[in-house]
Formats: structure tokens, sequence, C-alpha cells
């Protein structure tokens, strides 16, 4: 018994002295943690200000019944459930009985309201009781933010979001996704809580130890009504033609700011939303629209022009066994380069690209890389792939015999729908080719943290000769009759452009579909603005070329836009001058410096003149008018002195 007791006296000792700091922490572990408080994340705003995503913070109000004592609770009880009786519109007595057995059960983390909104929080914690606090009242209020858009699904996955799992993997999509952790996610404070039993915990105290720090605002370059327009405008195409998607990217010419960005995908349902960002991260075969890229490379190695004439055969034409065909039956006949391209002639496209560069590939894929056709946009926006164009000095399985000549027409090369509006808007803008921009500003409040300005990835992809001409070429499509664009054709407003069908899933005849595209811009003489369209998976038996499946949308979208927010906002002069209003002018002018107390002719001018004149003489007299119109009689004649207050009479009609 005694070495018992000697074990027992070294036992305590030894936890006492030797690991005391262990299980002291070890217990205010258990009992009192550091709560994480997470900050408001920063708002995304439109470029003119229009809110798009927001952080809302939302509040559960519990009650610890134990805390107040036995004379503040039953003070209260009864002025506290009347409240909620009248908040809830549950009976005050239903809320008197449920505090008093939350008293009685020691609960002390009853619920009160879940997830309300910032007035009823305030309104709540003014409740009698729960005023007086954590410590007396017994108040527990917990906070957390949910993120929401306020223009629902127009332009959601654009806009994005940033993520967490239970695992704690983050998933970031958009510009939410993009510049959340530089900007708009701001530092998360922290709060002390004691653990109160049955795995639930109670704030220590009524305030936080470290407040969270809100993050940057930042502002888009989406414009509202532009968006809408796009959004609207695209999911009608998607719902006629029953396509499986398709994504739509307005840019500003000289800025490359993205004005909108649409991606709808359809759901098992057939409903269409805001599913993956194709824009920015779906990359496929090009089809007819890489035409406008062929042709300008020939064009500025000068060794293709656009009077060149070819023969298209009977459109049909075959390299290594593989056959080229024309949409056409029967093929064009001899047509230039010009015309070929305006009627979308496979034949003669791959016919002039085999003749120029047949013998030096290398030439074609290096005038391609020159035009940073190979380089990706190095966007903020997670997800863009690179470019694909096969080299025949690369050995990655890409090159073959026939490489060439399908690279010709956008087969084997593959481009993300931004990355080919990057090239057109280049064109558009007379071959500087520029950045897309998401972002004008970052801002904490009215402060400018980071600016944006443009960013110029090539100065001059070819020559101004070069872009004259294919910028001439896209102008046909549009206008000529014969050319696959002629449908969008407006006497009104000119627009330039290039159709695209892209067979897609070809090697399996059963599952071949199309990819029907649209890229170009508008007004034709001084772009505005660029814009693209491509919609996966029509429906074939209602319809797959790009002329009538994604065509219409890129008209509707700019007609709209030029509508709604004229490219002119502004009138340089409305000093046009009249000669018979010159005129009228002078006579009314040199009448009234002459006549200053005697009567003057008026017959035969505007009543309203009339009155003018005869009212701002030197004399005070009284103007009676009969009828409107033009004055026909006076009733005093011309050259009489007037004299004060005396009254003439005008018959007008």
């Amino acid at each position: 018994m005694f070495v018992f007791g000697l074990a027992v006296v070294f036992k305590l000792v030894s936890i006492q002295f030797f690991q005391g700091d262990k299980y002291k922490a070890l217990a205010s572990e258990r009992v009192v943690k550091n709560v994480v408080i997470p900050a408001n994340r920063g708002n995304v705003y439109s470029v003119k200000g229009n809110l798009l995503a927001t952080s809302i913070p939302k509040y559960d109000i519990r009650f610890d019944a134990i805390t107040p004592s036995a004379k503040t609770f039953e003070k209260y009880v009864k002025p506290l459930s009347d409240s909620l009786s009248k908040y809830s519109g549950k009976s005050s007595s239903y809320y008197q009985n449920e505090l008093r057995k939350a008293r009685a059960n020691k609960n002390r983390y009853y619920l009160i309201a879940r997830n309300v909104g910032y007035s009823d929080y305030i309104r709540l914690r003014n409740f009698p009781l729960l005023q007086l606090g954590a410590f007396k009242g017994g108040l527990i209020v917990e906070q957390t933010t949910k993120r929401e858009h306020p223009m629902g699904g127009i332009a959601q996955r654009s806009i994005g979001y940033e993520r967490f799992d239970e695992k704690g993997n983050v998933t970031r999509a958009g510009i939410d996704g993009a510049f959340g952790v530089k900007y708009l996610r701001g530092t998360d404070g922290q709060r002390k809580k004691q653990q109160i039993g049955k795995g639930q915990w109670k704030p220590l105290n009524d305030a936080n130890e470290i407040d969270p720090k809100n993050g940057y605002d930042v502002y888009t370059t989406i414009d509202v009504n532009i968006q809408d327009i796009a959004h609207h405008a695209l999911l009608e195409q998607l719902e006629k033609y029953k396509a499986d998607h398709g994504c739509v990217v307005v840019m500003e010419t000289k800025t490359g700011e993205i004005r909108a960005i649409s991606n709808l995908g359809r759901n098992s349902d057939g409903y269409y939303y805001e599913r993956l960002n194709y824009a920015v991260g779906e990359s496929h075969e090009s089809g007819s629209t890489f035409k406008l890229m062929a042709l300008t490379a020939g064009i500025e190695d000068k060794v293709i022009d656009t009077s060149d004439v070819v023969d298209t055969e009977n459109g049909v034409i075959k390299f290594y066994g593989k056959s080229v065909r024309d949409s056409h039956h029967g093929g064009y006949g001899k047509i230039t380069i010009s015309k070929a391209f305006e009627v979308s002639s496979n034949t003669a496209i791959v016919k002039a690209i085999d003749k120029a560069y047949g013998k030096t590939p290398s030439k074609f894929v290096d005038r391609l890389y020159a035009m940073n056709l190979n380089n990706d946009l190095d966007l903020p926006i997670i997800g863009e792939p690179k470019p694909v164009i096969p080299d025949p000095r690369i050995k990655n399985g890409r090159w073959s015999g026939i490489a060439l000549q399908w690279m010709a027409y956008g087969y084997g090369v593959s481009f993300t729908p931004l990355q080919t509006l990057t090239f057109y808007n280049a064109i558009a803008n007379d071959g500087e080719m520029v950045k897309p921009q998401f972002l004008r500003e970052v801002k904490e409040f009215d402060h400018v943290v980071v600016p944006f300005k443009k960013e110029v990835i090539n100065k001059q992809i070819c020559s101004k000769e070069t872009v004259s001409k294919v910028k001439q070429l896209l102008k046909n499509v549009v206008e000529k009759k014969h050319g696959t664009g002629h449908r969008l054709y407006s006497e009104n407003f000119s627009m330039a452009g290039k159709t695209g069908t892209c067979q897609k899933d070809y090697a399996n005849k059963d599952k071949l579909s199309y990819i029907s595209s649209f890229a170009g811009y508008f007004p034709a003489e001084n772009p505005k603005y660029s814009c693209i369209v491509v919609i996966h998976e029509p429906d074939k038996s209602v319809g797959y070329y790009g002329a009538d499946v994604s065509g219409p949308v890129f008209k509707k979208i700019a007609q709209k836009i030029f509508t709604d927010t004229p490219i002119t906002d502004e009138v340089k002069s409305l000093q046009v001058k009249v000669a018979s209003v010159e005129n009228e002018y002078e006579s009314f002018y040199k009448t009234a410096q002459t006549y200053k107390t005697v009567m003057p002719n008026v017959v035969g001018l505007p009543a309203m003149d009339a009155l003018a004149l005869l009212e701002n003489m030197q004399v005070k007299i009284k103007v009676k008018l009969e009828g409107s119109g033009v004055v026909k009689k006076q009733s005093i004649n011309q050259n009489i002195k007037l004299k004060n207050n005396q009254v003439v009479v005008l018959s007008a009609s």
C-alpha cells in the first residue's frame, strides 16, 4: 500500500509539473477554439456599374437559455414571445412554451431564426431580452455569406465563382474564380467559441477578435445591355435548331474589351443554361472560318492573289485517295479566289493553298505562327487550351500527306471561339491584334487600385495591303448575292464576316454532326465590334449550315446593338443653315430693329412671331390674337404711331 501510494503521488506530481502544460492545452482545444470568420467577397460589376455578383450576409439567430438570470428571463419572456409572434406569425404562447422548455432543458443553442438577411438580423437582435446581448440576454449570432448573381443565369459561367468542397478542393470558374485570390477574396477574421456540449459551440465574446477585411470590387468589361441581347439571341436559335450547346462573344474592336460572352448548354430535360465556358475552354476544328487565316497567309506571302483563277472541276478533288468536296453539287467551274472565298468553295481554296505551299508546307505554317495563331491568349480565366496547328517539323503524329490540304479549309487545326475571334478582330482593327480583356479596373470603394489597359499581342499581323484585300472579301461574303452570308445583308446596316460549317465526329458516320459558326465584325466600313457565334450539333433535319444556324444570331446581335447602343454617340454639329429660314430670320430681325414705336406690317408672319415682335416694342401695347396660324389681318395699319396700353387685334388662320 505504501509503494502504491508513492506511485500515485509520483504520477500526480508528474502530471502537475511536467505534463501540465500539455493537458491544459488539450483541454483548452476541446473547450475553446478559434473560428474563422470569412471576409465579404468583393462585388463584380459591369462596365457601367451594374451589379453582376455580390456576397450577401446571412445570419442564424440562436438563444442561450441558461445565460439570463431567472429574474431577467421572467421579465422578458413574454415581450420576447410577443415580438417573435409578430415576426413569424406563430402564436405568442407557442414561443413562451418553447423558450421555457429550452430553459428547463438547459438548451444553450436554441434556434430562433435561420438564414435571415441583414434587415431581419437587426430587427431580431433588438427584440426584448435579445437586445441585452450575449452575456445578459443569451443572444448568439452566426454569420455566413452567400454569393448571388443579380442577373440570374445570364453570363453566370463567365462571371464565375470560387467553391470549396468538404475535402478542401477548390473549383474556380470565370472572372470570379480567376481574380478571387488576388482581388475579391479579402482577409478572413477570427472569433473564439466555447464548446457547450453536444457538439455545439457558442461565441465567447459579442465581438470578433480579428475583424475580417473585405475584398476589392472588380469592374468587368461586360455591358449588361449587349450581354442580354447576345444571351437571348443565342438561346432562341439553340431552341429553334435543338442544338446541344453554343456560345457567343462580342468584343470591342479597338480595345479588345469583351462586351458580352454567353455560353449555353442543354441539360437532360432540354433546357439551356450556362453549363461550361465554351468560348474560352472548348477547342474544335474551325471549318470554313479558317479559310480567312489560310488566304491571309497566302496573300501576305504573295503566292496567292484574290484575282487568281482556280478550276473547281466538278466540285470534287482527291489527295491520296481522300476527297475534298464543295457543298454545291457539280462545283463552281472556273472562279477567282475572291469568289471562291465568297461562296466558300473548299476545292478552290485547297487547290490554291496546295499550289502555293505544296512543296514548302513549313512556309505556310511559319506564316500562321507569324500571325500568332499558334499561341494561346494567356487569359486569366482558367481552362484555355493551346491552339493546334500541324507542323511537318514536329513529330507528334499530326502531320500527314494531306495535312496541308485539310488545314486549308479548317480541318486538322483547332482553336477556341475566342482565339478565332481574336484573329478576326485583328483584321477588323487594320492588322493590330489585341488581347481580349475581361476587367476594366479593380476598386476599393471609389479608389482605383488596379487599372487594366489595352494589351497588344501583335502590332501588325500582316501588311495593310493584305488587310485591305481580306476585309473586302469578308464584306463581299455578306453584300454579294452569291455570298454565303448574303441572307444577313441589310441596306441600312453593313456587316462583314465568314460562315463556317464543320463536320464533327466524321470518323463515325452514325455519330456525324456539325458545328455551325459565323465570325465577323460591324459596321463593315469602320468596325466598332467583332463577334463570333458557334453552335454545336444542331438538328440536321432542321438545318446545320453556318449561314442558316449561326448567321442569324450574328445579325440579330449586330442590329440590336446598333439600335439600342448607336455607334455614333454624339452629333458633331447641328448648325445647318437653310436659306429660306435664314431669309425669314433676317426679315424678322430687320423689322424688329426698325419698328420701335410705330405699327409694323405683320400680315403673312406666323402668329407667334407677330406676338413676339409686338410685345418687345418700346411701346407697351396689348395684343389680342384671334385664331392661329399665319396673320391674315391687323387692326392697326402699318406706320401708325402706337400709344401705351393701345389694343392691337390680329386675325390669323
